[in-house]
């Protein structure tokens, strides 16, 4: 597998009535590959995943494709995971006939109670049924969203299980503890990529396989930099402090979507594309605010 380095989890550009912009997804995934990205993650938390019907995702993740034709070595994932099984199973079954690199898989969030065994049950019906051989599965751990954490003695069952299939984690925890826990749990056998940007070098330090964060929609060619200075084995204090300090002014207008959606219009002439409900536009208040902390110009 040679999925790693710096990934975007993707905004998703919408029309005015909350539909997918199909047209304008891979002029911005254009625009990413050519910041540094090695990839993209489609329909994340960033891309508002879980908003959207699985026909409409199927869609978004058919033009996500287009970016393959200038860049053709440009990575895929796509964001996947739902309450239902059949839904999730569908979802997978056309990423990986479309010839995505590997889905990132929310859990099950509804019944947040169910335990590791019935977390390990959904997922083993999901690798069974729903990816081929050699497909790629990250799990999305991202409890402060999801509501499901996914305990490292879980990811150790499904890793020794289905070895050819679950292959790594997306770690959205922000939890340095636990960004060095999986590295000394699983070494390099596993593709984990932090979630946190001011945890890029601690992860990487700890056998990572990259990033992929809302704020590389922004600041991907620092993000690359820190990559390329780590693979040289030359310092990252520098550039990792310079990331920090975006990340922490970011980290005060939760949630994302419709920050990086507004930075995005506003420094890189991109439309001003909304957000679907129940997430809300930012108020002109937080735009002034916003435009007076950051500035990526």
């Amino acid at each position: 597998m040679n999925i790693k380095g710096v990934f975007a989890a993707s905004i998703t550009p919408l029309k005015k009535g909350f539909s997918p912009d199909l047209d304008s997804l891979p002029s911005y995934l254009d625009f990413l590959a050519g910041r540094g990205c090695h990839g993209a993650l489609i329909l994340g938390t960033t891309g508002e995943g879980p908003s959207f019907s699985p026909k409409q995702r199927i869609k978004i993740f058919k033009a996500a494709l287009e970016v393959r034709q200038d860049w053709p070595e440009f990575r895929l994932l796509a964001g996947t995971g739902t309450p239902s099984l059949d839904e999730t199973e569908e979802l997978n079954n056309a990423v990986f006939d479309l010839g995505f690199d590997g889905v990132v898989l929310l859990p099950p969030y509804y019944f947040r109670a169910s335990g590791e065994d019935g977390l390990f049950s959904w997922y083993k019906r999901i690798l069974e049924r729903s990816v081929p051989v050699g497909g790629a599965v990250f799990g999305y751990h991202i409890p402060a969203i999801s509501g499901v954490a996914l305990p490292l003695n879980l990811l150790s069952r499904l890793r020794e299980t289905y070895p050819d299939k679950f292959i790594g984690l997306k770690d959205s925890s922000g939890d340095p503890e636990l960004a060095v826990k999986l590295g000394n749990r699983f070494g390099n056998d596993f593709y984990v990529f932090t979630g946190n940007d001011r945890l890029f070098s601690l992860a990487l330090e700890n056998g990572a396989s990259g990033c992929i964060t809302a704020t590389a929609n922004l600041i991907s060619p620092d993000l690359r930099n820190l990559w390329d200075a780590f693979q040289a084995h030359e310092p990252t204090v520098e550039i990792q402090n310079r990331i920090n300090s975006v990340r922490e002014t970011l980290d005060a207008f939760q949630p994302f979507p419709p920050l990086i959606k507004f930075l995005v219009a506003k420094f890189y002439n991109f439309p001003l594309w909304p957000v679907c409900p129940p997430l809300s536009p930012l108020t002109k208040e937080i735009e002034d605010r916003v435009s007076t902390l950051i500035d990526l110009a």
